[in-house]
């Protein structure tokens, strides 16, 4: 029987692209670069399937454009903001994503973010590194405790509950903000607000985790940066467009925000050049989900969704 031909757009772990090639015909991009939209738009005609990244976007306008042999976008990637869904739906294309299997390694990314900018990691780091470091007292990089502190989390899904089990080794007092009240199985503890605005009046740090929508564009804007506690610590490990880049600057300068720790930004690659004058701003290049074990999880998750649509079965991460 004849392979289904798989695009697979940049180069995932050895692990899944050796099972790829195992099962499928498949097409790798070792150059590693982005999918553009013609590039989608030619594989669209040329394969059955596509494995993309958050970095290949699938926008209603590319889709239109499509040829009829594609069947399946299995998505890398738990966050699907960069495909057009209805779009994509009307051409009969089945998209899933791999959910799951990344929100430890997030988390601990959230973590490292949010002790790293609450206790300087940035001008510490650079004081030693570049030699700097000739003096101390007792008033030398005071930062801002996390034990026993309040943390507030938006988005109370998997990644959410899993830094929230991490926080709890700290002590933490943790309250959050959900589409939905979570089970108490699931919230440990935890306590809900039914507003955003509730909980960030209670967020000395305050962690995001929720999916970027039309309705969470800028969610963390000027006036609700000033609904937080004076001196509190951001982190986001979700989307950049979560977040008033403008808005968080100004929130830091006033001293509202104490610091914050991002994992994500509006600009994909190369963040805001804005943030680098700002040591208080810890940042990570969005690797929340790179590590080798959660590699090559999405892309063993990936390649089950596409075993079972194959067999005519409907895949467990269908959206």
């Amino acid at each position: 029987m004849t392979k289904p031909r798989l695009w697979i757009t940049r180069r995932l772990s050895d692990a899944t692209l050796e099972r790829a090639a195992r099962d499928y015909d498949v097409v790798v991009n070792y150059d590693d670069t982005p999918g553009s939209a013609a590039d989608l738009i030619a594989a669209s005609h040329e394969f059955d399937a596509i494995i993309p990244c958050h970095s290949e976007h699938f926008t209603a306008e590319v889709v239109a454009q499509f040829g009829e042999r594609l069947k399946i976008v299995a998505n890398h990637s738990v966050g699907v903001d960069h495909c057009d869904l209805p779009a994509l739906k009307a051409r009969g294309i089945a998209v899933t994503n791999t959910p799951d299997v990344l929100s430890d390694a997030t988390a601990e990314i959230a973590m490292l973010l949010m002790l790293g900018a609450a206790r300087h990691a940035v001008a510490g780091d650079r004081i030693v590194r570049t030699g700097a470091w000739d003096s101390w007292s007792p008033a030398f990089m005071v930062g801002k405790q996390v034990t026993g502190a309040r943390l507030g989390i938006i988005g109370m899904g998997r990644v959410g509950q899993a830094f929230a089990a991490k926080a709890r080794g700290f002590g933490m007092d943790i309250h959050y903000h959900n589409r939905r009240q979570v089970s108490e199985a699931e919230a440990q503890g935890a306590q809900f607000h039914d507003t955003v605005e509730s909980l960030l009046g209670v967020a000395d740090f305050l962690s995001l985790h929720c999916p970027a929508t039309p309705d969470t564009v800028d969610l963390m804007n000027s006036e609700r940066f000033a609904m937080l506690p004076q001196g509190a610590v951001v982190v986001n490990t979700a989307r950049g467009a979560l977040i008033d880049e403008d808005a968080l600057m100004a929130a830091i300068d006033s001293g509202q925000v104490m610091a914050a720790g991002l994992d994500c930004f509006k600009v994909e690659p190369g963040g805001n050049p804005d943030f680098a004058a700002y040591d208080n701003i810890f940042m990570l290049p969005h690797i929340g989900s790179a590590t080798t074990r959660t590699r090559d999880a999405m892309g063993f998750r990936a390649l089950d969704n596409l075993d079972a649509f194959f067999k005519g079965e409907t895949p467990g991460d269908k959206l």
